[in-house]
């Protein structure tokens, strides 16, 4: 027997940090359904077959870049290639598709760390999305590294970083368990000797007080409310089955793993779910 929980459109679930432990909260409709204490029961999610973008709210058959309709899709600077390519930033050259939004969320300062998610890699965040970032992608651990003074820069410093070191979560070895530790504080070293001279060319670039080495910064860890893990990750894909049902073993990253697949919340942005748990 089954319960009505709620409905409405999802969004990308909400975290923080209660110690070490990551917390979720799901937006659904004008709602919000705190999800860590429904870990251990058994959910059904159902696709109403409606899409809003969460942009304009416009209906939708297709949802682009989690979430937008094409004309937002195109339109935004949010959408932009340079988002997912920071080092690829044109707002200096005038071309910003939005540049009030650039200006509030690309020319302020941001974060190059290291993570430990499906193993080392190196990332890039905007100062006031720290730890939220870390928690996305499923990182146990993670340790700032540089503060720089926009997203342009941020994004140089992670492409010289990449030539050493991974840029990229693998989130099927994510959602497997939980990867070898790591020594984040050895690693920086050993990095930052490694890209001494590149880095040091671009602070003669943009200024000493641009990029700034964080050395005195703490390791973060972050435990997630997962009792179990899949040996196996098998997706669900709400556009080709839109009915789910499964015992939610547990969260990490923006995925809800259950007992019978895993889907990333993040993903159906803007569609419209029906949700029931057991009673």
């Amino acid at each position: 027997m089954t319960e009505f929980v709620m409905a409405g459109a999802v969004a990308k679930m909400k975290t923080h940090l209660d110690g070490n432990l990551a917390c979720y909260t799901m937006p659904i409709g004008e709602q919000l359904l705190p999800m860590n204490e429904l870990i251990g029961k058994r959910l059904q999610m159902v696709f109403k077959q409606q899409i809003n973008c969460v942009h304009c709210g416009r209906l939708t058959k297709k949802s682009f870049n989690q979430g937008h309709c094409y004309p937002c899709f195109q339109r935004l600077a949010q959408c932009d290639i340079c988002i997912v390519s920071p080092e690829k930033c044109h707002y200096a050259a005038g071309t910003c598709r939005e540049p009030e939004w650039g200006e509030s969320h690309c020319m302020i300062d941001h974060v190059v760390y290291l993570a430990n998610s499906s193993g080392l890699k190196v990332g890039i965040t905007r100062g006031t999305q720290v730890p939220t970032r870390w928690i996305d992608q499923g990182a146990v651990s993670a340790l700032p590294i540089y503060r720089v003074s926009t997203r342009l820069q941020s994004g140089l410093v992670e492409t010289i970083y990449k030539n050493h070191v991974a840029d990229k979560t693998s989130w099927q070895a994510m959602l497997k368990g939980s990867p070898d530790d790591q020594d984040l504080f050895a690693r920086r070293d050993a990095l930052a000797e490694a890209c001494a001279d590149e880095i040091a060319e671009l602070q003669q670039r943009f200024g000493l007080q641009a990029i700034q080495p964080l050395n005195t910064a703490v390791v973060q860890n972050i435990d997630y409310p997962v009792s179990e893990y899949p040996l196996k990750v098998k997706s669900f894909n709400l556009d080709k089955v839109p009915e789910l049902e499964g015992t939610l073993m547990g969260i990490k990253g923006q995925y809800l793993i259950f007992d019978t697949g895993v889907i990333n919340i993040r993903k159906y942005a803007g569609y419209h779910i029906e949700l029931s748990s057991e009673s």
